[in-house]
């Protein structure tokens, strides 16, 4: 294992030559010797984090060893004769990917690897984090056992991670807690951790669960987020105040999830009178929408459909489906794309207690990722258009109204104008 994070020097990768006093081979053909074998398992450790300067680029010295078509002849510069790197295997570990070289990124295959989900959390605290912090913590067994609620409570309220460090943190903080009292009150001492004992030993829970809605309510759909510790219920709030047709974006919406509720809004009323609204609506009604929480940047065409769902309860008076949580992007048509991060999203709605969730009909192949206990209690809906969309997220069915002569002369004069 080589760490090159920080690393500023060619000379690291390459070596210095030997006219210079002190000089040494290159970290690539000192691990070699250290390996003692041509054909080992290499990890080069945050390549994302290498830096550069007046000596040189590393990255740019890695491009000829981790390249398959030149590596067999590397030239380090202490040892100033070719050597065979073919035979050996490179993984590669990075963070983020854009501050990886595209040359360098061209010579190797990105394998990303999503976050922890909650269950595989509690299964790695139970095999592994809890003995190491009893063992670590001077404890035995008997002194202490975890209930499995308890390292849910901790999960959910104590940490916000993709991987598990924090948690071991606060598993030992609890270990520390129980060996105070072992020694006040003897070797006998011992406690069961149940999840109210998590609160009486971590204090107040620094993040709340997000839950569902207590009753259906008008214009608010539940959408579902990705984040880098896994994902979220997000809930889409819109509401109508007389106006001139203005719309109010807030909760931090990026770029991209603007577009998304601008896209929904033109579909709602390209469709008005079919879902039951009048047409002139925009005319004399102002439209608000927020995606609480508002210090929380949000960005990405996932939400179209909540959007759109959101503003149909609004505008027809029909409440939403609390147990319904629902992702996808929309077309200014209707359609539902595919979406990303759908393993996330899901685990967050079960968790939540969402029951039925809908999806775009294209993410059916990314469902092989859900665990089944998961997929076996909820109530999956795949599908392509808005129209399937409204169906299931409203309590009632929508009524189309019936245009009068005029109205059907005046919506062709707008059509005329517009396109």
């Amino acid at each position: 294992r080589l760490s090159v994070g920080g690393v500023r020097d060619e000379a690291e990768v390459r070596g210095h030559r030997r006219t210079y006093i002190g000089a040494f081979p290159g970290q690539i053909i000192q691990m070699m010797k250290k390996a003692g074998t041509v054909n080992p398992v290499f990890l080069l450790d945050e390549v994302d984090k290498m830096s550069m300067d007046f000596r040189g680029d590393p990255s740019a010295a890695l491009l000829e060893v981790l390249d398959p078509e030149q590596n067999h002849t590397f030239l380090d510069h202490y040892l100033d004769v070719e050597y065979d790197l073919s035979n050996i295997m490179f993984i590669c570990t990075a963070n983020v990917l854009h501050t990886v070289p595209q040359a360098l990124r061209d010579r190797m295959e990105v394998l990303q690897l999503a976050g922890y989900t909650e269950f595989e959390k509690i299964e790695i605290a139970r095999t592994f984090l809890a003995p190491k912090a009893v063992k670590a913590n001077g404890l035995k067994d008997k002194n202490i056992q975890f209930k499995d609620e308890a390292f849910e409570a901790i999960i959910q309220r104590y940490t916000r991670e993709a991987g598990v460090r924090n948690l071991e943190r606060e598993i030992n903080a609890i270990c520390r807690k129980v060996a105070r009292k072992v020694v006040a009150e003897g070797k006998q001492f011992s406690d069961e951790i149940t999840a109210g004992k998590v609160t009486e030993h971590l204090g107040v829970p620094r993040f709340r669960p997000t839950m569902l809605e207590e009753k259906n309510e008008i214009g608010i759909a539940t959408g579902l987020a990705w984040t880098e510790v896994g994902g979220e219920l997000l809930f889409t709030e819109s509401t109508l105040m007389p106006g001139k047709g203005r719309l109010t974006l807030t909760g931090q919406l990026g770029e991209v999830m603007q577009e998304s509720a601008k896209a929904a809004v033109s579909y709602v009323r390209s469709k008005a009178e079919a879902f039951g609204i009048q047409k002139d609506f925009h005319q004399y009604t102002d439209i608000h929408v927020h995606v609480p929480e508002g210090a929380i940047p949000k960005d990405g065409p996932s939400a179209g459909i909540t959007l759109a769902t959101a503003l149909v309860s609004n505008l027809t008076k029909v409440p939403t489906r609390r147990d319904v949580a629902m992702t996808g992007e929309i077309t200014l048509r209707g359609k539902v794309l595919p979406i990303g991060g759908l393993k996330e999203k899901v685990l967050a709605a079960h968790r939540a207690g969402v029951t039925t969730i809908i999806l775009p009909k294209d993410n059916e192949k990314d469902l092989a990722d859900i665990p089944k206990e998961v997929l076996n209690v909820l109530k999956l809906h795949l599908v392509e258009s808005m129209d399937e969309v409204l169906k299931i997220a409203l309590t009632e069915p929508l009524t189309a109204l019936i245009p009068s002569e005029d109205q059907t002369d005046s919506h062709t004069t707008d059509d005329q104008i517009t396109h």
